[in-house]
């Protein structure tokens, strides 16, 4: 078996081909469990990518991952019989074999790095040299896996791919060239690239977005775009299209090259043919290639911004987005509320799920026609990754500088079995996207600020700190929390202060009381409120009138309490009560905030 340091180091590496699509498994089986179930056919499928001559073949192994994360203790074995069957298609040939891994889930209760390590160990204890983490769209848990690898086995390869659309991101929204500096910088990854989801020309300009890695690169593009017919998914690609695009790259400096779905021996067969037609002498790693087009400056913050930035208290005011389709009111109750004194108004995203108008389209038509700032929530729920950069870049376009990166209120019970949620982020990998779509090269000039939520009525308020936490390091700034009406949540909020320091941006959440029967449903039937039951009790027996004053004395009390700890307040609007946001705004700025 050939050292593939060696070849790396003479000449580019040609892997196999797509053994989920190339392999017919039958109907209702995973490929993976043909390893036990039909060995001799797994065992044809690598000779006959050897026979097209690939240097390298990747054990039929890819799934595993998963079986591992849902405790089917099957994988084992099937891993054991997938190197078995790797090991003896090469055993009479050069040809290296690779364990592969594939992506694995990360939660809390079973992280990935747990799932990585544990499938390396495996391979490691067969005799594993060299290992492939391919289609990921994420690093997490990697950089754990390969050095476990490299301890156990220093002179192992450790191959790390990347799944990217042809925009250059994940399907977890992170960035391609993010993701392969990190796995440069952890200092036990062999190389690095790029597989699946493209096709050789769109991976072929992804390549540009990598240039100046010292690593080997790797490209494994698709055999072209799926079609889908009824239940079959068909990669039409020519074989010679195929070669014709990889060979160019290797003839930049690509060092690794081979095919992911719908590969066959065949476009294997005309890579090889292409690659041994290239010059002996090849560039180490493609060049780099740097735009010199003047850019344009950026605005880089608004007057929300600078007032925050600067020390000084704001104001946010939710208001919520019309239920139908007129605007008039709602403008006019943000006209009220910006002469008032807000600085900034935060609009809802269909709130517990129920559909209103879009709160970013709302917020690009006030920020229009009025100049006030405007921070629209944006959940994942319904939107997937296409969905949600579309709607930033339009965000982005109009003048909005701040978004609220939340998950989003599952769709109630009643409905859920014909209004299906969609949940491709959460608002950590969401807020991690936002913040990755600017920087050189990308599609934003600069970067959109992102806050978060965050609960301080929670019963476990340390993991909801903790979230916190990790929320700010996938890139948001600050947080507006749920309502203080307790003594609890200043105490939460004044330990939030403490942990997260100076560095978090939070605005406290004021909301007024306006009646018992209000409370007492906040207590009772919204999520993330908690309201002491001795404010609930001293409501008793009001009228509205006398509620709404007590509301507002409650409100001013909850802020006074929460300033010494807050950045600003986020005031949520009960019952579109523009007047009584009115005085509430007039209050905190004469008596809280003092400028």
């Amino acid at each position: 078996m050939n050292d593939v340091h060696e070849i790396l180091k003479k000449r580019p590496l040609l892997f196999d081909g797509g053994m989920g699509t190339y392999y017919n498994a039958a109907p209702g089986q995973e490929c993976e469990q043909a390893n036990r179930t039909d060995p001799e056919g797994i065992l044809a499928v690598h000779r006959a990518y050897l026979d097209a001559g690939a240097d390298a073949i990747k054990t039929n192994t890819f799934g595993l991952t998963r079986m591992a994360a849902a405790h089917d203790p099957a994988w084992k074995a099937l891993a054991e019989a997938g190197w078995e069957l790797a090991r003896r298609a090469a055993a009479q040939t050069d040809a290296a074999v690779f364990a592969d891994i594939g992506p694995a889930p990360d939660t809390e209760a079973l992280p990935a790095a747990q799932l990585y390590t544990a499938l390396a160990d495996c391979f490691l204890a067969l005799g594993a040299k060299n290992f492939l983490f391919e289609t990921l769209s994420a690093d997490t848990g990697v950089a754990e896996a390969a050095k476990r690898i490299k301890q156990a086995a220093p002179d192992a390869l450790v191959l790390v791919s990347f799944a990217v659309l042809p925009d250059g991101y994940t399907r977890e929204g992170q960035h391609c060239a993010e993701l392969v500096r990190r796995m440069e910088a952890c200092g036990a990854v062999d190389a690095v690239g790029l597989n699946c989801v493209s096709a050789p020309g769109a991976m072929g300009e992804l390549v540009q977005k990598l240039g100046g890695v010292k690593l080997p690169l790797s490209v494994m593009p698709n055999a072209g775009y799926p079609m889908v017919t009824r239940t079959r998914v068909q990669y039409r690609g020519r074989p010679e299209y195929f070669a014709q695009e990889l060979a160019k790259l290797a003839a930049r400096g690509v060092r690794i090259l081979g095919g992911c779905c719908g590969t066959t021996p065949r476009h294997i067969a005309a890579l090889r043919r292409a690659l041994d037609a290239l010059p002996q002498t090849l560039p180490e790693a493609p060049a780099v290639q740097l735009s010199t087009a003047p850019k344009p400056k950026a605005e880089t913050d608004d007057a929300f911004l600078r007032k925050l930035n600067a020390g000084k208290k704001v104001i946010a005011v939710e208001l919520d987005s019309p239920k139908d389709a007129d605007l008039t009111g709602y403008l006019e109750s943000a006209r009220r509320l910006q002469a008032a004194g807000t600085d900034l108004l935060t609009i809802a995203d269909c709130p517990i799920a129920r559909a209103r108008m879009d709160s970013s389209l709302v917020a690009c038509r006030v920020h229009r026609e009025l100049g006030l700032n405007v921070l629209p929530h944006m959940t994942c729920r319904d939107r997937n990754l296409n969905a949600s950069k579309a709607l930033l870049l339009g965000l982005y376009a109009e003048g909005v500088r701040e978004v609220l990166a939340i998950t989003g209120d599952p769709i109630p019970t009643a409905e859920r079995d014909e209004v299906k949620s969609v949940y491709q982020f959460n608002s950590r990998k969401l807020a991690r996207y936002i913040v990755s779509l600017a920087g050189e090269g990308r599609e934003m000039p600069a970067p959109m600020t992102v806050f978060g939520a965050l609960n301080l009525n929670a019963r476990n308020f340390d993991v909801e700190l903790r979230r916190a936490a990790e929320k700010l390091e996938s890139g948001m700034s600050g947080f507006l929390t749920q309502p203080v009406l307790s003594a609890q949540a200043v105490e939460n909020l004044k330990k939030t202060r403490e942990t997260l320091g100076p560095k978090a941006k939070i605005l406290a959440g004021i909301m007024p009381v306006v009646s018992q029967r209000n409370a007492v449903f906040m207590e009772n039937e919204v999520n993330g409120i908690h309201v002491d039951a001795e404010i609930i009790q001293r409501f008793a027996g009001l009228d509205r009138e006398q509620g709404e004053q007590l509301g507002l004395e409650v409100a001013v009390q909850a802020a006074k309490a929460a300033a010494p700890y807050a950045d600003g307040f986020y005031l949520m609007t009960p019952f579109n009560r523009i007047a009584l946001m009115e005085r509430l705004i007039a209050r905190l700025k004469v008596e809280v905030i003092k400028d």
